[in-house]
């Protein structure tokens, strides 16, 4: 008698785990030909146009280092905001900086700003509620996204990842940082992590805008336009950029066509920090091709001290390849490595939500702003240089010899590989 209501139970499971575990579209699955170098206008050309918005000019960008440059600058952008405030991001959990950030925003909406905050309800299980009760009954509009319930079942691994925080439709931050005492300070400790975030000023704000609004719409199906959220903006300086965005409900494999483009226009350079660096294989073969055509490949991921050992043991499993081809890699020792950036001969640099991994490629909603800036690259490069200061390097002979124990667990990490 109970056989037909347990089958359809197991049924209604094994569907839900396939439609959580899987992003619903091809994948690339073909290598990138390399039809131009990095110096080719066809490479702005391209990027440009495969990724979505083009590239425009007229922008200003300042690197923010850590949390004691970073959250000042954001919290001055917040008190300063004169008309809308957007703000998206992963993790916010509690603590004094959190604290902080949602008293600065519902201040501003007290003040008769428009505040619009959107919040992945995963990264944000470790947030104090009563923020939320602040923010609200101040004014600001605060929305949890994919926030579990029986329409959005199988949207339950689809996550938003980006991290963005727009005032005035004119100032914009993008990069690594959540909104944890872990990002505080100057990565002077093991409880303070190195990390990356990126002021943004000029018209490729707007793009940075309207990425937001496409979580805002799925989230509440409201359309937030005009000339307050969208203002004409004038130049505010010579860089080139665009901002663009992944997720499995619409162009999934984005991230990763731009990682596999940039590597395959490599001539030079390739310096990549990342948090959580599980390549597939079809990225592995792009970047062992750049380092066999002589590109210096410089890779800079977490070592021990790391929020999730899973994928540092991942990580280390899929090297062999990399380092046989002269792939330089290191780990980060001071403290947990957040940062998530690309530079490519020192002309493009790439920085956003985006890990070097499935989970990223395939599952979560991203965002990534692309600069084509020579001087900024170069700024990037000495910054990376700096960080490789303080890593070990992991040659060949390192690798070979890892302890056994790391290699027994390195055979099953694959089979979690979607989902780190």
């Amino acid at each position: 008698m109970l056989t037909i209501p347990i089958t359809v139970v197991v049924t209604v499971v094994i569907i839900l785990l396939i439609a959580n575990l899987s992003s619903g579209e091809k994948k690339i699955e073909h290598k990138i030909d390399r039809l131009y170098s990095s110096d080719d206008p066809q490479f702005l050309r391209s990027m440009g146009l495969l990724l979505g918005p083009p590239v425009i000019s007229g922008n200003c960008f300042e690197m923010l280092r850590n949390g004691d440059q970073i959250f000042p600058s954001m919290l001055e952008g917040i008190r300063a905001a004169r008309k809308t405030i957007t703000f998206e991001t992963f993790i916010y959990w509690s603590g004094a900086i959190g604290e902080q950030i949602a008293q600065a925003l519902a201040d501003k909406a007290r003040e008769g700003v428009a505040v619009h905050v959107l919040l992945d309800w995963v990264g944000s299980s470790k947030m104090d509620k009563r923020y939320l009760s602040m923010l609200r009954d101040a004014g600001a509009e605060v929305i949890q996204y994919h926030k579990p319930h029986w329409t959005g079942l199988g949207r339950m691994n689809d996550r938003t990842h980006r991290k963005l925080l727009v005032v005035d439709g004119r100032i914009g931050f993008t990069g690594g940082v959540g909104i944890a005492p872990e990002w505080t300070g100057d990565a002077q400790n093991e409880k303070h992590w190195r990390d990356t975030h990126f002021r943004v000023a000029g018209p490729v704000v707007g793009h940075m805008q309207a990425v937001f609004m496409d979580n805002w719409v799925k989230a509440t199906g409201n359309v937030l336009h005009g000339g307050d959220y969208f203002p004409d903006i004038e130049s505010q300086g010579d860089g080139l950029a665009h901002m663009f965005s992944s997720s499995p409900s619409g162009g999934s494999d984005d991230m990763q066509l731009m990682y596999l483009m940039a590597i395959t226009a490599a001539t030079h350079s390739i310096h990549l920090a990342s948090a959580y660096f599980v390549p597939d294989k079809l990225t592995i073969n792009a970047i062992v091709e750049a380092a066999k055509r002589g590109v210096k490949v410089q890779i800079i991921t977490p070592g021990k001290r790391i929020d999730t050992h899973t994928v540092r043991e991942a990580s280390r499993a899929c090297w062999g390849d990399l380092l046989k081809a002269g792939v330089e890699m290191y780990e980060y020792q001071p403290t947990m490595f957040h940062c998530k950036l690309l530079v490519v001969d020192e002309y493009l640099v790439s920085v956003g939500s985006t890990n070097f991994d499935s989970r990223s490629f395939k599952l979560n909603d991203e965002a990534n702003l692309n600069i084509y800036d020579r001087d900024f690259a170069r700024q990037q490069t000495a910054v990376f240089a700096d960080d490789i200061s303080k890593s070990q390097q992991i040659t060949l002979d390192i690798w070979m010899h890892r302890p056994l124990r790391e290699k027994l667990i390195e055979k099953f990490v694959p089979l979690l590989d979607t989902q780190l």
